[in-house]
């Protein structure tokens, strides 16, 4: 059962929990986290928790998600079991390296740190920041902005653990590596882990990242996630949301690249009661590119957000963000996507688009595309389309002998084919396939192998 708290000040329920346990809060950590923790807790004190008057939350209210009594997580809880027995990935010849979250915590406490080949490591992002100190204050909070993004500066204030990741100049990683973020507590818990992925000069990587509740109790996360990307670097980013209408989930992802490098990130949002994902993207050198790519359905009140932030540095750079949502029953979605495009970045390719089809007169969505350019030798698109199924296609379908909803749905199919044909992981992208058609046709889509039943 949820409990309310009473209708205090939100970021004076965060300003007291950070001085009451201010010793916990420390504790695991080195010197320089805290140093830096303490300087995010005085942002957080000017900015609080973002409400619609600011323009970039206008159309998501996250200050109410918070009146819930959760528990944070300062410290992993003791909750073993494993994952094998009540969930399994089921994607065919996926063969990935999978690490494990829970409640924000790295999972295995007894191999904090593992070795990958070419001398990759990942793991802790806790033990990371005391093992490989030099690599970690080089990157930290380099990349995600503390003094404007509130939510950002109160998880860099709350920062305990999450995944590190660090792939060695000229190292390939073959075999993607897969994240589960497992949500499981008979408590209603607020997690706030923080990733730092750094890909070197000439190196490339996978990730797979798949969130997922496995308890029926109510979960909000504040997830912060920085990505640097070196010189000639390719990584590859997919993301697949699937948590039940108890579970809010605010998400930011900041990708930073060095000249030459690219980055192919695809985010699939299934099922949650709230999302919102902020990503951030600088192309800091020329001959950069960047494809950001997302699908969203929702249905039944949930609601969708998503923010994209393209800033083109630098020259001979290119960006392409496609980002589609199909909405149904008194769901709601936001998109705000922009490009911003500096004087010194000449011969900027930029291109931008948003499709969203709505299935029900009581869904909605809002829509804003922005471009904002200083250079005069560039080429950038931007548009969004908001409508519905093309009923010239459906008639033309259902003459052909094609049930009325057989029809809808390939029509849905083909709309979202698009974005998830982007995705690089072959076996990934069959299975994404799998799930967007049992989600278009109404029916659960948590994996099949899955023993918890909390969709």
């Amino acid at each position: 059962m949820s409990m309310k708290t009473p209708d205090i000040d939100i970021k004076q329920k965060f300003l007291d929990l950070y001085q009451k346990d201010i010793e916990l809060v420390n504790n695991g950590s080195p010197e320089y986290i805290n140093e830096v923790r303490r300087n995010a807790f005085q942002h957080f004190k000017k900015l609080g928790i973002p409400d619609k008057k600011n323009e970039s939350y206008k159309y998501t209210d996250i200050n109410k998600e918070f009146n819930i009594d959760f528990k944070t997580y300062l410290s992993p809880k003791n909750i073993k079991f494993d994952i094998n027995e009540i969930f399994s990935c089921d994607v065919p010849d996926l063969n990935t390296k999978v690490i494990l979250l829970l409640n924000g915590w790295y999972y295995d406490r007894e191999n904090l740190i593992q070795e990958l080949p070419g001398g990759a490591i990942i793991g802790s992002f806790q033990e990371a920041a005391k093992r490989y100190p030099e690599l970690v204050k080089k990157h930290f909070a380099k990349y995600a902005n503390t003094k404007d993004e509130g939510m950002v500066a109160l998880n860099t204030a709350f920062v305990k653990d999450g995944i590190f990741l660090h792939v060695p100049k000229g190292t390939v990683i073959e075999k993607p590596i897969q994240v589960i973020n497992v949500l499981m507590d008979q408590e209603e818990g607020m997690t706030q882990h923080r990733n730092l992925f750094i890909l070197e000069e000439n190196s490339q990587a996978s990730i797979v990242i798949c969130d997922h509740t496995l308890s029926p109790s109510n979960f909000l996360t504040n997830s912060v996630s920085e990505f640097f990307i070196d010189k000639n670097a390719h990584f590859d980013y997919s993301r697949i949301q699937n948590e039940h209408n108890g579970s809010k989930q605010i998400s930011h992802l900041y990708f930073h690249q060095e000249k030459n490098s690219s980055v192919d990130a695809n985010t699939i949002s299934l099922h949650g009661g709230l999302i919102r994902n902020n990503i951030h993207v600088l192309l800091n050198d020329k001959d950069c590119e960047n494809n950001t790519y997302g699908l969203y359905i929702a249905d039944k009140g949930q609601h969708i957000d998503n923010f994209v932030f393209i800033d083109h540095k630098k020259q001979n750079c290119t960006s392409n963000q496609l980002f589609k949502g199909v909405l149904d029953d008194f769901a709601t979605g936001a998109f705000n996507g922009k490009i911003l495009v500096r004087k010194d970045a000449q011969k900027t390719l930029a291109f931008q688009s948003n499709n969203n089809i709505l299935l029900s007169d009581d869904a909605d969505i809002n829509t804003k595309p922005e471009l904002e350019i200083y250079a005069d030798d560039v080429k950038c698109s931007h548009g969004a389309t908001v409508g519905q199924l093309d009923e010239d296609a459906l008639f033309y379908l259902r003459a052909r002998g094609i049930k009325e909803k057989e029809a809808r749905l390939l029509l849905m199919s083909a709309f979202a084919h698009e974005v998830i044909k982007k995705i690089q992981v072959s076996a990934l992208q069959e299975r994404i396939y799998d799930l967007v058609e049992k989600r278009l046709r109404g029916e659960l889509s948590r994996c099949n192998s899955c023993q918890m039943h909390c969709c």
